[in-house]
Protein backbone atom coordinates (compact mmCIF):
# COMPACT_ATOMS: atom_id res chain seq x y z
CA UNK A 1 0.00 0.00 0.00
CA UNK A 2 1.55 3.11 -0.87
CA UNK A 3 1.84 6.08 1.33
CA UNK A 4 -0.40 9.25 0.87
CA UNK A 5 0.96 12.34 0.45
CA UNK A 6 -1.57 16.12 0.20
CA UNK A 7 -0.18 18.31 -1.17
CA UNK A 8 -1.15 21.86 0.04
CA UNK A 9 -3.47 22.85 -2.92
CA UNK A 10 -5.47 19.76 -2.78
CA UNK A 11 -5.99 21.20 1.09
CA UNK A 12 -9.80 22.72 1.00
CA UNK A 13 -9.36 24.10 4.44
CA UNK A 14 -13.21 25.25 6.16
CA UNK A 15 -13.89 26.81 9.16
CA UNK A 16 -16.46 25.24 11.65
CA UNK A 17 -18.18 26.70 14.48
CA UNK A 18 -19.04 24.75 17.61
CA UNK A 19 -21.80 26.28 20.27
CA UNK A 20 -20.58 23.90 23.58
CA UNK A 21 -23.72 25.77 25.45
CA UNK A 22 -25.59 22.57 27.17
CA UNK A 23 -23.17 19.77 25.65
CA UNK A 24 -21.10 17.33 26.90
CA UNK A 25 -17.75 18.05 27.39
CA UNK A 26 -15.72 15.01 26.17
CA UNK A 27 -18.53 14.86 23.05
CA UNK A 28 -17.62 17.62 21.92
CA UNK A 29 -13.20 17.90 22.35
CA UNK A 30 -13.97 14.36 20.56
CA UNK A 31 -15.94 16.00 17.60
CA UNK A 32 -13.74 18.65 17.53
CA UNK A 33 -10.40 16.20 17.93
CA UNK A 34 -12.16 14.33 14.65
CA UNK A 35 -12.19 17.15 12.36
CA UNK A 36 -8.83 18.76 13.46
CA UNK A 37 -7.05 15.96 12.60
CA UNK A 38 -8.81 15.82 9.44
CA UNK A 39 -10.61 12.16 9.72
CA UNK A 40 -13.83 13.11 8.44
CA UNK A 41 -11.88 13.53 5.20
CA UNK A 42 -11.06 10.96 1.80
CA UNK A 43 -8.16 11.83 1.73
CA UNK A 44 -6.59 11.40 5.67
CA UNK A 45 -3.09 11.23 6.40
CA UNK A 46 -2.00 9.90 10.01
CA UNK A 47 1.18 12.41 9.38
CA UNK A 48 0.05 15.32 7.71
CA UNK A 49 -2.03 18.05 8.92
CA UNK A 50 -5.06 17.91 6.88
CA UNK A 51 -7.75 19.18 9.54
CA UNK A 52 -10.04 21.98 9.18
CA UNK A 53 -10.34 24.50 11.61
CA UNK A 54 -12.80 24.94 14.73
CA UNK A 55 -13.99 27.92 16.54
CA UNK A 56 -15.79 26.70 19.89
CA UNK A 57 -17.99 29.48 21.38
CA UNK A 58 -19.55 29.29 24.90
CA UNK A 59 -16.77 26.98 26.08
CA UNK A 60 -17.84 27.37 29.57
CA UNK A 61 -21.36 26.65 29.56
CA UNK A 62 -20.60 22.86 28.87
CA UNK A 63 -22.66 20.16 31.05
CA UNK A 64 -20.59 17.48 32.92
CA UNK A 65 -22.12 14.28 34.22
CA UNK A 66 -21.32 12.05 37.27
CA UNK A 67 -20.70 14.86 39.32
CA UNK A 68 -17.76 15.87 37.73
CA UNK A 69 -17.52 19.32 38.96
CA UNK A 70 -16.20 18.59 42.72
CA UNK A 71 -14.82 15.18 41.61
CA UNK A 72 -12.96 16.15 38.56
CA UNK A 73 -9.17 17.55 39.26
CA UNK A 74 -6.56 19.56 37.15
CA UNK A 75 -2.74 19.20 38.92
CA UNK A 76 0.19 21.25 37.62
CA UNK A 77 3.24 21.47 39.41
CA UNK A 78 5.44 24.31 40.40
CA UNK A 79 8.91 22.56 39.61
CA UNK A 80 9.87 23.39 43.49
CA UNK A 81 10.00 20.43 45.58
CA UNK A 82 6.28 19.47 47.02
CA UNK A 83 4.82 22.09 44.71
CA UNK A 84 2.03 19.88 43.32
CA UNK A 85 -1.14 21.61 43.07
CA UNK A 86 -4.82 20.46 42.24
CA UNK A 87 -8.34 22.30 41.15
CA UNK A 88 -11.57 20.84 40.72
CA UNK A 89 -13.46 21.49 37.48
CA UNK A 90 -15.68 24.10 39.04
CA UNK A 91 -13.05 25.94 40.18
CA UNK A 92 -10.80 25.90 37.48
CA UNK A 93 -14.37 27.08 35.55
CA UNK A 94 -13.88 30.46 37.99
CA UNK A 95 -10.40 30.85 37.58
CA UNK A 96 -9.56 29.79 33.64
CA UNK A 97 -12.96 29.29 31.66
CA UNK A 98 -11.60 28.07 28.62
CA UNK A 99 -9.13 25.48 30.37
CA UNK A 100 -11.29 22.65 30.83
CA UNK A 101 -12.17 22.49 27.19
CA UNK A 102 -8.84 23.67 25.56
CA UNK A 103 -7.11 20.33 27.58
CA UNK A 104 -9.61 17.90 26.63
CA UNK A 105 -9.33 18.58 23.49
CA UNK A 106 -5.37 18.80 23.88
CA UNK A 107 -5.62 15.54 25.59
CA UNK A 108 -7.11 14.04 22.23
CA UNK A 109 -4.66 14.70 19.62
CA UNK A 110 -1.54 13.35 19.34
CA UNK A 111 0.69 13.67 21.62
CA UNK A 112 3.79 14.94 19.49
CA UNK A 113 5.18 17.81 16.86
CA UNK A 114 1.71 17.22 15.08
CA UNK A 115 -0.30 17.39 18.13
CA UNK A 116 1.18 20.82 18.90
CA UNK A 117 0.36 21.86 15.31
CA UNK A 118 -3.04 20.94 14.91
CA UNK A 119 -3.87 22.76 18.54
CA UNK A 120 -3.05 26.08 16.75
CA UNK A 121 -6.02 25.51 14.65
CA UNK A 122 -8.54 25.56 17.59
CA UNK A 123 -9.86 28.88 18.94
CA UNK A 124 -11.93 28.74 21.83
CA UNK A 125 -14.16 31.44 23.24
CA UNK A 126 -15.92 31.54 26.97
CA UNK A 127 -18.51 33.87 25.65
CA UNK A 128 -20.94 33.94 22.51
CA UNK A 129 -18.60 36.93 20.73
CA UNK A 130 -15.58 36.13 18.38
CA UNK A 131 -13.05 37.94 15.81
CA UNK A 132 -13.31 35.20 13.11
CA UNK A 133 -16.80 36.20 11.06
CA UNK A 134 -14.34 37.11 8.39
CA UNK A 135 -13.83 33.28 7.66
CA UNK A 136 -17.78 32.51 7.23
CA UNK A 137 -17.51 29.61 9.52
CA UNK A 138 -20.36 26.64 9.09
CA UNK A 139 -21.95 25.22 12.24
CA UNK A 140 -20.71 21.82 13.36
CA UNK A 141 -23.79 19.93 14.89
CA UNK A 142 -22.34 17.44 17.95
Amino acid sequence: MKTIFVKEDQLDRKWFIVDAEGKTLGRVAAKVAYVLRGKHKAFYAPHQECGDYVIIVNADKFTVTGGKETKKKYYYHSRHPGGIRSFTLGTMLLRRPVYPMEQAIRGMLPHNRLGRKLFTNVKVYAGKDHPHAAQQPIPLEI
